[in-house]
């Protein structure tokens, strides 16, 4: 993303002040840990460092946003996930796991958005789904043979008598449509 980072390549700075306020310093707004989340989900760059010291806490802001994500709505780690992670701490291969895990959810990534221009392209040559788009126009033009008051094109029907002749012939060419289908 283009609007990522400052023109000089940095990261956007958020400071963490004592009293447990974001500040952003390119906004020069307070901001939640919602919008630390939303940042991330839009691929922002970021880093926060306490106000103070001027250290980097961004890992520790991080896990606490995947915290709150994980307790309030649906829960994306596994319990044996979490504690095999756990249990990794003070191993021998402690070290590896960051980038193992890195480069899992990179190829994760990378194969969820194959997986998405394959079916968006399956769908296109795909007849089931000509299929249902047809099924779908025919769907809209019942529904508009019942709203009162309004043709096919959308425009309002002059006088009630017209009105009662569209009907009829509406419902006249779906009776057609449906014998169609029902051979």
């Amino acid at each position: 993303m283009a609007d990522s980072k400052h023109a000089n390549g940095e990261p956007i700075v958020i400071k963490k002040y004592a009293n447990r306020r974001l500040y952003n310093t390119r906004s020069s707004s307070y901001i939640t840990l919602d919008h630390l989340a939303k940042m991330t989900r839009e691929d922002i760059e970021f880093k926060v460092v306490d106000a103070k010291t001027g250290v980097d806490i961004t890992h520790s802001i991080l896990t606490q946003i995947i915290m709150d994500e994980e307790a309030g709505g649906e829960q994306m780690l596994p319990t044996s996930f979490l504690r095999q992670l756990i249990a990794m701490y003070g191993n021998s291969m402690q070290s590896l796991l960051p980038g193992y895990l890195e480069a899992s959810m990179d190829h994760f990534r990378e194969n969820q958005s194959k997986l998405r221009k394959a079916i968006e392209e399956s769908i296109g040559a795909n007849p089931l789904a000509q299929l249902a788009q047809r099924n779908m126009e025919m769907f809209k033009a019942a529904a508009t043979a019942f709203v009162p008051g309004v043709k096919p094109g959308g425009k309002a029907v002059a006088t009630d008598g017209e009105e009662i002749a569209a009907l009829k012939a509406q419902m006249a060419e779906m009776q057609k449509k449906l014998d169609a289908l029902g051979k």
